[in-house]
């Protein structure tokens, strides 16, 4: 089995960084992965978005023309061969980004906070081009928007890339995961909310080098900005929960989550 965890993450002490979560929504686990780990994700990152590298059922999306993530285009799909897509999911059924979401470290982690077999209900890479990408807004990770029986609480995030603030790194309400959703629907937070939490002073920059993962709670607000720096700016991110958890969704055949540990 492919393992690009570092050899010191095998053991790492994983309470600081669980105390962290949650107190603050998130937490950082410092670097994880190896230079060869960085080196294999980011190629076939590249071989997937140039079409050298396809499995079926694949999501891909790519940037807005007007730069705006209300304008973002949906039911696209694949565009022909581009590094600038903005993100994709399914990465679960690539074998090299399937390993890294059954690491033993983030397996861990994930049997600490979910109780039983556990599943992941998205693996996304998400990309800003080099001088480009899509601010994405304060938002949380869940709600009825979701689709499900229950919230995920989970993702691990991994930097491929370096993230500095000037990237577009993650930046959070910090605590704010312990005030629920600000609304059913979840999703992105109404701009009254915003304001009235003071939000957008309150922010903390999470920047991150490249092989670095933060544990971020579903319910945090988080944001960012685009990429001002010139150099591509690539993570990948890993929704874990319950494998008891259900689609809801009536319209279409409900969804089959991936079972992992």
């Amino acid at each position: 089995m492919t393992d690009f965890l570092l050899p010191e993450a095998r053991t790492l002490d994983v309470a600081g960084p669980l105390a962290d979560y949650a107190a603050r929504g998130y937490a950082r686990l410092g670097r994880v992965m190896s230079d060869a780990g960085l080196a294999a994700l980011r190629a076939r990152s590249d071989d997937l978005m140039l079409g050298r590298v396809t499995y079926p059922g694949l999501f891909f999306q790519h940037d807005a023309e007007s730069g705006r993530y209300e304008d973002l285009p949906y039911g696209k799909g694949y565009q022909g061969p581009s590094t600038s897509y903005r993100k994709i999911e399914k990465l679960e059924k690539d074998p090299l980004f399937r390993a890294w979401i059954e690491n033993p470290l983030f397996e861990r982690i994930t049997r600490s906070r979910i109780e039983g077999e556990i599943a992941i209900y998205r693996a996304v890479l998400f990309t800003k081009a080099a001088s480009g990408g899509t601010p994405l807004p304060w938002h949380q990770d869940g709600g009825s928007y979701w689709g499900l029986d229950r919230d995920p609480e989970l993702q691990i995030w991994t930097a491929l890339d370096d993230a500095p603030l000037e990237a577009g790194c993650v930046e959070v309400l910090e605590g704010s995961h312990r005030d629920g959703l600000a609304t059913p629907l979840g999703g992105v937070v109404p701009s009254d909310r915003v304001r009235a939490a003071d939000a957008d002073a309150r922010k903390v920059a999470l920047p991150a080098r490249a092989g670095e993962a933060l544990l971020i709670h579903n319910y945090l607000w988080h944001c960012s900005a685009v990429n001002r720096s010139g150099q591509p700016r690539r993570a990948l991110t890993i929704c874990y929960m319950s494998r008891a958890t259900r689609c809801l969704r009536k319209k279409r055949a409900p969804r089959a989550f991936t079972p992992v540990f």
